[in-house]
């Protein structure tokens, strides 16, 4: 594989599952880059995870001062290395794909050298997985970015393949600021000069958070139970609101921007 992991990580428990698939990750990869949050980010419990994550031979792990800039940071260190191509992924997420569903994680990795831009979003089954509070606000935010696509696309699943062209493109003409604004951001950026955006959706990429703090991916049964508890709580529907908020409005202003450019 000619692919580097760029991927930033929030410590939730998952440091003993990425022990148990970290071969397949090394293998997977050229290089792994993982971006955590500063030391004044975290608690103790997860401090030990990322000192247990340096402890993993075959990564680069990066704290940057700016959390909200993880991202950026993941795909300005992949630029770093010889890789062709660079799956941007958020960790959790990619994680829990690669126990429940390696053969169509691999396949998708595979399908990465061959765009520009692939952008991996969710299947129906993926997404009736998540809370309500995920699924309607996401409806808001994708069918904005995907105007400016030009086509329908779930942007918002954590999972996106670069060339390195395209990533050396996004790193000159972005800065670090709306960490999930960048969900709008890049495709769009890419698309409105000229770079090819592709699209795929995968089952792979469902539910995520049921898995904190357990040994093995969370089944369904798991999923649908805690997706009823995320939505019982207002706080979680006012937090989820916030980040379409800011989607869009990074769509706004990178088109905004564009158009200036152009003129």
């Amino acid at each position: 594989m000619n692919v580097t992991l760029a991927s930033t990580w929030y410590p939730r428990g998952e440091t003993n599952r990425l022990q148990l698939h970290i071969n397949e990750l090394r293998a997977t990869y050229a290089q792994i880059i993982i971006i955590t949050p500063p030391e004044k980010n975290l608690s103790k419990r997860g401090l030990a995870e990322v000192s247990e994550l340096n402890r993993l031979p075959g990564i680069l792990v990066r704290q940057p001062d700016n959390w909200s800039g993880g991202r950026y940071a993941a795909l300005q260190a992949s630029l770093e290395t010889n890789s062709s191509y660079i799956q941007y992924a958020d960790l959790d997420r990619l994680l829990r794909w690669v126990e429940t569903l390696p053969d169509e994680w691999l396949h998708t990795v595979d399908k990465i050298m061959s765009s520009d831009s692939l952008i991996i979003g969710r299947t129906p089954f993926a997404y009736q997985t998540h809370p309500a509070a995920l699924v309607r606000t996401e409806a808001i935010s994708n069918q904005v970015v995907s105007h400016f696509l030009g086509r329908f696309m779930d942007v918002s699943a954590g999972s996106k393949g670069f060339s390195r062209e395209a990533a050396d493109y996004i790193i000159a003409h972005t800065i670090p600021g709306r960490a999930l604004g960048t969900d709008a951001e890049w495709p769009i950026l890419l698309h409105q000069t000229g770079f090819q955006v592709d699209y795929i959706e995968v089952d792979g990429l469902d539910w995520e958070s049921a898995d904190r703090y357990k040994d093995h991916a969370a089944k369904q049964e798991d999923q649908l139970q805690a997706a009823i508890q995320y939505d019982a709580d207002p706080r979680n529907w006012e937090h989820r609101v916030e980040i379409a908020r800011e989607i869009v409005e990074s769509a706004l202003s990178i088109v905004a921007r564009q158009t200036w450019q152009r003129e």
